[in-house]
């Protein structure tokens, strides 16, 4: 037996513990938000919110509203400045800067000692121990780990309060004995400079026995395409032959696919999805044959979910986990056990079981569109793609979307811009057939294009090279933190682009 033979046999009790759990989902549910709830009664928000009178999950509804950032964000500048028991009990050393879009507004996201060992760190373990369950032939801790993380470094504030990515937090934090896996060294992975940071990662890495490699899909590409060029080799499997798994998060990994495949030609590389932000680890892919993601129920995450239907309404309706149907789309809300309460978190979800909770990532809760009733979301749009680039042999790279609004000469249609990696033949026609696609996967969008009634046919507007590693670079946003916003209700992220984009 090889050492990740051995370590991974460690685990096994642990697989069995997650599905036995979910014969019982709805009550360790319940058991999660009673055990916040009570061990949270004695901070000003429980005080505020009565918790010592919640015993039920309907009385914690009628008396906790659903949160924005803004509503939590007085009593977050509070924590920052050293004050304690506020939303969570004692003291919260550890806060994630996130932005989660290209957003100049930093939120600052309290990450208790708990949520870092019994949500994070549990959810980074559970991955590994369900990868190990569905290759026993690994031998993946006999080589490096490569993570590309994020670019902000920990900042001390006052009072004993530290401010950076969650990917820097969770580095500070891991054991000593990390280090000898992983790679680059935490200094390197801390580099604030993220240009010269790829850099550095290409240079000390290329002649290493990297084994996986974990973080967001579009960056990576950016560092694969890097150790190639540095190497002068076609195919990453040529420079680490011993390269087994991708971990991927953040964006869909659908439109990179076959890019990876095509950079990775190897028949042993596994791609695992999982579910992680600075707000907490949610769920990852325990099974390589099926793209859903099993929901973690036992991280001290307390779910609730919204249909998508009702997210512009005032007072929507949430339901607790067991009140969710498969099919429908969702945003979520967690109560989590670093003092979010009913937190709004901006994603979308649909859930494809229930017997697993099994979900899929569809978009986000301000990225799609929906300016004529269409309600367009994130995984119509990477599916429509899909499509389009098996029917015309084109790959995409980056694109963006949004509305051409209404005038008085004009029906409205959508505008979509795409930097291609290799560009159709024709622009006119992948956007015919994406418009055809976005028909066939979306009922109401196919409803607004009947006859051209509503909607005109959409447009595809071609890129030129860089164009959103420009932008981004412009915003100061580069890094493996922050997104290129898909879908928007406004053209204010196009537009932009649109400007920039000059041959």
């Amino acid at each position: 037996m090889n050492l990740s033979q051995l370590l991974f046999s460690l685990q096994k009790k642990r697989i069995d513990a997650i599905e036995e759990s979910y014969k019982n989902a709805e009550e360790l549910q319940l058991r999660q938000l009673l055990h916040l709830i009570h061990f949270s009664q004695s901070t000003e928000w429980g005080k505020q919110h009565s918790y010592e009178q919640i015993k039920s999950y309907e009385s914690f509804a009628a008396q906790v509203p659903l949160q924005g950032y803004d509503e939590i964000k007085p009593y977050v500048e509070r924590m920052l400045e050293g004050e304690n028991d506020l939303l969570w009990p004692g003291h919260t050393t550890w806060f994630a800067k996130s932005s989660g879009t290209t957003n100049d507004k930093s939120k600052f996201i309290p990450v208790s000692s708990e949520a870092l060992n019994d949500c994070h760190y549990r959810g980074a373990k559970d991955t590994l121990a369900f990868y190990g369950h569905n290759h026993p032939e690994s031998r993946l801790f006999e080589g490096k780990s490569l993570v590309l993380g994020g670019s902000h470094k920990i900042s001390s504030q006052i009072n004993h309060t530290f401010v950076g990515d969650l990917s820097a937090i969770l580095i500070h934090n891991n054991p000593a004995y990390t280090d000898l896996i992983r790679t680059p060294h935490r200094d390197v992975i801390l580099m604030d400079e993220w240009e010269a940071k790829l850099d550095k990662i290409v240079e000390v890495t290329f002649q290493q026995d990297v084994r996986s490699l974990s973080g967001v899909p579009s960056w990576m590409l950016v560092l694969i395409k890097r150790v190639l060029e540095k190497t002068g080799k076609q195919y990453l499997t040529e420079v680490w032959p011993n390269l087994e798994v991708f971990f991927h998060g953040g964006v869909s990994f659908a439109p990179y696919r076959e890019q990876y495949n095509a950079l990775i030609p190897s028949s042993h590389m596994s791609y695992q999805e999982i579910y992680n932000a600075s707000e907490g680890f949610f769920a990852l892919q325990n099974d390589p044959t099926d793209n859903a993601m099993l929901l973690m129920l036992d991280y001290g995450v307390f779910y609730e979910f919204i249909p998508f239907s009702e997210l512009e309404n005032e007072n929507p309706t949430a339901v607790p986990l067991w009140g969710v149907e498969t099919g429908k789309n969702y945003a979520v809300i967690i109560s989590t056990n670093s003092g979010l309460w009913r937190y709004k978190l901006g994603d979308t979800v649909t859930f494809t079981s229930t017997n697993p909770y099994k979900i899929k990532i569809s978009g986000r809760t301000k990225h799609h569109i929906n300016v004529f009733g269409e309600e367009l979301m994130i995984d119509n749009a990477e599916k429509g793609l899909m499509r389009a680039c098996a029917a015309t042999g084109a790959v995409v790279k980056e694109y963006t979307a949004a509305p051409v609004f209404m005038s008085a000469a004009n029906k409205g249609k959508h505008q979509w811009l795409i930097e291609f990696e290799k560009a159709p033949i024709s622009a006119e026609e992948f956007a015919g057939i994406l418009d055809k696609a976005l028909q066939e996967l979306n009922s109401d969008y196919e409803a607004k294009r009947y006859k051209n009634m509503t909607l005109d046919p959409l447009e595809v507007d071609v890129a030129r090279k860089n164009l959103f590693h420009d932008w981004l670079k412009q915003k100061g946003k580069l890094g493996g933190q922050h997104k290129v916003p898909r879908l928007s209700n406004s053209r204010e992220y196009i537009d932009e682009l649109l400007a920039m984009n000059v041959r």
